[in-house]
């Protein structure tokens, strides 16, 4: 019951983020067909929402890449929390629960199991898989209604706006210690500070030193109750 209790909310903002990047897509100029294999084959939407005025502007392929890249990187930090809970799994399972994990079954998973001492029980992949395969299909459900229906936004409509309230809603709650409170306020500054780098690099160095911080506040505080 707690993990329904759990997922309903993220479900709520996943959709609305999910409508937003179909909106976003059918507007940058893409096609209804080329936007819904972009957002069934990607599946991130921060990456998609990245490359957008690339491909807009039609610069090369390489630089779509990279900058995609660069703003997902933080699933490599994801991938390495997570490893020691599914290293028991075959390579093929970990690279189909990859494509399915994004932010918020990260955050989730790692709420409920990041301080258990067991690992690689079938509990966690159970966990896991009851979070990212609903995310997946309301993900897919809200893009591709908004590459629809996107047509018919007005281009007023601070959806951008909505999409992240929700997302904070959702995270906000979940932040029930000091080093993810830690996390999240380096990140969120060192994110806007760096909003003027290219590439994005500013979201790339937003997740390195709010990971660091995090460790930091982690490790000080084990110091002070280490006797």
């Amino acid at each position: 019951m707690q993990g329904v209790q759990d997922l309903l909310p993220t479900m709520i903002a996943t959709s609305v983020w999910g409508f937003v990047t179909g909106v976003a897509m059918l507007k940058s100029g893409l096609t209804e067909a080329m936007a819904s294999w972009m957002t069934v084959l990607v599946y991130a939407g921060s990456a998609q929402l990245t490359s957008l005025p690339l491909i807009e502007s039609r610069s090369p392929l390489w630089l779509v890449f990279v900058a995609a890249c660069i703003v997902n990187i933080r699933f490599v930090i994801f991938s390495a929390a997570m490893y020691p809970f599914f290293r028991h799994l075959s390579w093929k399972k970990r690279l189909g629960l990859g494509y399915l994990t994004g932010d918020i079954s990260f955050v989730l998973f790692m709420a409920r199991f990041g301080e258990s001492a067991q690992r690689g029980i079938p509990q966690h992949v159970w966990y896991l898989m009851g979070a990212v395969v609903p995310g997946w299909i309301v993900w897919q459900v809200a893009s591709i209604a908004g590459i629809f229906f996107g047509t018919f936004i007005p281009d007023d409509w601070s959806l951008e706006f909505a999409a992240v309230l929700a997302l904070l809603a959702v995270l906000l709650p979940l932040v029930a210690t000091r080093p993810l409170f830690a996390c999240l306020v380096v990140a969120g500054v060192v994110a806007w500070a760096g909003q003027l780098l290219p590439l994005r690099l500013g979201l790339l160095a937003a997740v390195i030193c709010g990971v660091i911080a995090g460790v930091v506040v982690e490790q000080l505080q084990r110091k002070r109750t280490t006797p």
